[in-house]
């Protein structure tokens, strides 16, 4: 992230891009789901006094992601999958620290009610973080 904290400016509408590219995938090797990911990661580190208000939408994408990814069925190699579970996995620990343990908070209705052990896997490790 070269921006730094400049990327405040640019929010509303990296937030929207974002939110575009989790939601779409881009074939087997998942690069630009991998690369937008990154792109989260680096903008909830610079920006996360204003990440907070964002978590709701933010929240929601990731979860949507992590569920997406364990659940298709498509030709996406296992390593690709898990880089992609552990990097949005990553973002929600980010978020969970700037938004003061909200998230832990709004996963846990989700971690009691999920029956998938790969997706309980993602929420466990959010629900460890420190």
């Amino acid at each position: 992230c070269r921006l730094g904290i400049l990327v405040v400016r640019h929010l509303k509408r990296l937030e929207r891009v974002i939110l575009g590219y989790l939601e779409v995938s881009d074939g087997p090797e998942e690069e630009a789901r991998l690369g937008i990911l990154e792109t989260l990661q680096c903008t909830i580190e610079h920006a996360w006094p204003r990440m907070p208000c964002r978590l709701p939408v933010l929240l929601k994408a990731l979860l949507r992601l992590i569920w997406d990814v364990h659940t298709d069925p498509g030709p996406t190699p296992e390593p690709v999958r898990a880089t992609l579970l552990q990097r949005a996995t990553q973002c929600l620990i980010l978020l969970d620290h700037c938004s003061r343990g909200q998230v832990k908070v709004l996963l846990e209705g989700v971690y009691s009610s999920c029956e998938e052990n790969r997706v309980r896997e993602c929420i466990r490790k959010v629900q460890e973080s420190t």
